[in-house]
């Protein structure tokens, strides 16, 4: 032991050694995190529906009924007014914006795991007053406590997933993520399509109450998985990260691939502290935008990039399709359900987001983003096109609905989890969390914009854009891909802490390139009997105890 008291770590210098072999323990404990996704998607999803059910129309604006044989044009203005569908909608991203801000804090401070159970407690209170609402302001105040739960668990769940995850598998493991957001959105479309037809208060209570089973499920099962081997180096507590690792890895505690694995992650903290040293609670985030612009390695580009990548996730439209479907289906006049054309674009998100678990890790995230962003945009102005052309042809409308359908196959297969698996990775860990906070704020954020002036783009007492609001989303896409081709980096099969060194020796565009050749470890020192550094330790385990 050293003199001061800190625990000896071994270390190495071969890169190949820094983790463990991967097992099925690790995939089980990742894979559930995931299932945090079920409740976000649901939550997203089930208001599409909600707002279109007769009942709770004539709830919210006290409008008559259509009465049987109505005309195309008295069922057109049977709908919210733009200003309660913006608010009804947008305020969920409201609360998970400042949700998820707050996350970054207890993230540090409590830790990951018992940041997500607060998430699970605050949404169910939340889910409680929009059950029992009547009217629209219990449901909008229950719309943005709910919010404050969704922020907590979105921003932390991505953070704590790719803390734990092997490296080989950790796109794919965040991936789940998306894939369990697509899942809660199916089921979301489910149940609003089983209830849409009811008269009475159950048409939208049961799709609502029901989110509190995702939330009990989730923060009952996250109580027995461990907390983030890296929250307890950040903190200094080098024997909680050591017993947390071996039971991630499947390994003992004094097994070289997890003594290895802890040499390099408190090295690489050391060697950021170094850098970026740590101060005050306003210093730690201040230290999100420190460094230069032109560095790719800087704070203050990480951070541009990891706000900017989920501002451009939502700019590519999709969730004009899961929150707004609904109504446009119908707007569109020949569809005589738009309920089941809704349902279908949803299943379609659902069966093409597992192709990226394979994808993510075969070709990288940054070809696929770059691919998906060229395949949404020319779908998006086929779209746009054709419905401007031709939009009253049944025809026409049906092979617009395909080219949406191909659209969501390419933002699901692509952008959907590319977006979230970037943002987990970029980040060093002084300021991860506080930067994944930010980064999924930035998502919020850009929802609710999107959602706030989406019923004026297309309301038919407003824009009524119709088919031609696809020419934006097709020319925001086209932002993406320029953005994804000069800016995206490529992380790929690197652990969170070689990630660092990529971004310091390369650029975007050749980062693809770029292979590991030291570690942290050996940079800053090893002794003769082959352990980090014992003042490298001692200095980690101290400044632990600042936040």
């Amino acid at each position: 032991m050293p003199a001061d008291g800190a625990p000896e770590v071994s270390a190495t210098n071969d890169v190949d050694r820094i983790e463990a072999p991967i097992t099925w323990k690790a995939y089980l404990m990742c894979a559930f995190a995931a299932f945090g996704g079920i409740y976000f998607g649901y939550d997203s999803g089930y208001i599409n529906g909600v707002k279109a059910m007769p009942y709770f129309i004539h709830q919210q604006t006290g409008l008559d009924y259509p009465p049987p044989g109505a005309s195309d044009a008295d069922k057109e203005y049977f709908v919210l007014e733009a200003w309660r569908d913006s608010l009804i909608t947008s305020i969920l991203s409201a609360g998970t914006f400042f949700g998820a801000i707050i996350a970054g804090d207890l993230a540090d401070f409590i830790g990951r795991r018992l940041t997500i159970i607060s998430g699970c407690a605050v949404f169910m209170v939340g889910v409680i007053l929009q059950t029992a609402s009547t009217g629209l302001g219990l449901i909008v105040a229950g719309r943005l406590v709910a919010g404050f739960g969704v922020g907590f668990v979105s921003a932390i769940i991505i953070l704590y997933m790719s803390e734990c995850s092997p490296k080989k598998i950790r796109g794919a493991v965040v991936a789940g993520y998306q894939f369990a957001i697509t899942i809660g959105l199916l089921l979301a479309s489910c149940v609003d399509y089983a209830t849409q037809n009811r008269l009475d208060t159950g048409s939208y209570r049961i799709p609502i109450a029901i989110q509190m089973l995702w939330a009990l499920i989730l923060g009952a099962g996250i109580a027995f998985l461990p907390e983030s081997p890296r929250y307890f180096v950040k903190r200094g507590k080098l024997d909680k990260a050591a017993n947390v690792l071996a039971r991630l890895r499947g390994q003992p505690v004094n097994s070289d691939f997890v003594q290895y694995e802890l040499a390099e992650i408190v090295a690489n903290h050391e060697y950021e502290l170094q850098v970026v040293p740590q101060g005050s609670y306003w210093s730690s985030w201040t230290n999100c935008f420190k460094g230069s612009l032109f560095k790719s390695s800087s704070n203050l580009r990480r951070t541009i990039l990891g706000t900017s990548m989920q501002m451009m996730q939502q700019w590519t439209g999709v969730n004009f399709v899961f929150y707004f479907g609904t109504t446009f289906f119908r707007q569109l006049g020949t569809i005589s359900n738009p309920f089941l054309i809704s349902l279908i674009t949803t299943l379609v998100n659902v069966v093409s987001t597992p192709i990226s678990f394979w994808t993510i890790e075969r070709f990288g995230r940054r070809p696929l983003l770059i691919w998906g962003a060229l395949g949404m945009l020319v779908c998006e102005f086929l779209v746009a096109i054709m419905g401007t052309v031709d939009g009253s042809n049944p025809a026409t409308v049906r092979a617009m609905i395909a080219f949406i359908c191909i659209y969501i196959f390419f933002f699901a297969s692509t952008w959907g989890p590319g977006a979230w698996v970037v943002i987990g990775e970029i980040f060093p860990l002084p300021i991860r969390s506080r930067g994944v906070a930010l980064s999924t704020s930035s998502n919020w954020l850009w929802n609710c914009i999107i959602t706030v002036i989406t019923p004026y783009l297309v309301g038919p007492d407003r824009g009524n854009l119709g088919p031609k609001v696809f020419f934006l989303w097709g020319s925001l896409c086209t932002a993406c891909f320029v953005y994804a081709y000069f800016l995206v980096p490529e992380t790929k099969g690197l652990s969170l802490e070689q990630v660092d060194k990529m971004l310091e020796e390369t650029t975007p565009r050749n980062s693809s390139r770029w292979v590991p050749h030291t570690t942290f470890a050996g940079e800053l020192g090893l002794t003769e009997k082959g352990t980090l550094a014992p003042e490298i330790v001692a200095d980690v385990a101290r400044k632990g105890s600042v936040v």
